[in-house]
């Protein structure tokens, strides 16, 4: 962990187009510190690791934490619907999900589904069709829209593969959980 805090606080600092003079002023230490730190010759200190999370602009657990997850991940395919699913990102707050839909939305409107929260999808590639409530809605690549799930809502393909980045805030991504799509 040690050398992957030490890479890290140059990387930010190179990203920001700082030099080590710059950071050093920034965080209040001199640059002949920052750069042992940097190049492994001084302890670590956890007083000095938080003054340059905050001259950095990041967290200290930003700062010290450790990839744990992995960096590959593999989609879940759910053929009966024509949906291929790639979670991106997860917490308490938000569901960032990319999906594949090579099927036209549902005839039926008992499958639209609603429930509390919000969503909001990207079209990265493709037309997807937006069923929400009584409208028929065209949303094409790199075209996004947002509305509140308790709209009664469904979502599919037109003419061909469409590829989406949907991002669920936590009740909506419950309400999906719960149907057993998210």
């Amino acid at each position: 962990m040690d050398s992957l805090v030490r890479k890290r606080i140059r990387a930010l600092r190179l990203a920001q187009g700082w030099s080590l003079e710059e950071l050093a002023s920034r965080a209040q230490v001199s640059q002949s510190t920052l750069s042992r730190i940097e190049n492994g010759q001084r302890r670590l200190a956890l007083d000095q690791l938080v003054t340059l999370a905050r001259a950095l602009d990041t967290s200290l657990d930003q700062l010290v934490e450790t990839a744990t997850e992995d960096v590959i991940t593999s989609p879940t395919i759910d053929a009966a619907r024509g949906r291929m699913r790639w979670p991106i990102r997860s917490d308490p707050g938000m569901s960032v999900v990319r999906q594949r839909l090579t099927n036209p939305p549902p005839d039926s409107p008992s499958s639209m589904r609603a429930h509390p929260g919000r969503e909001w999808l990207v079209v990265l590639s493709g037309t997807a069709v937006l069923l929400l409530g009584n409208r028929r809605i065209r949303v094409e690549t790199n075209q996004a829209a947002e509305f509140p799930t308790m709209l009664p809502h469904a979502i599919g393909a037109e003419g061909g593969p469409c590829d989406i980045l949907g991002i669920f805030d936590r009740d909506a991504r419950r309400g999906h959980q719960r149907g057993g799509e998210a």
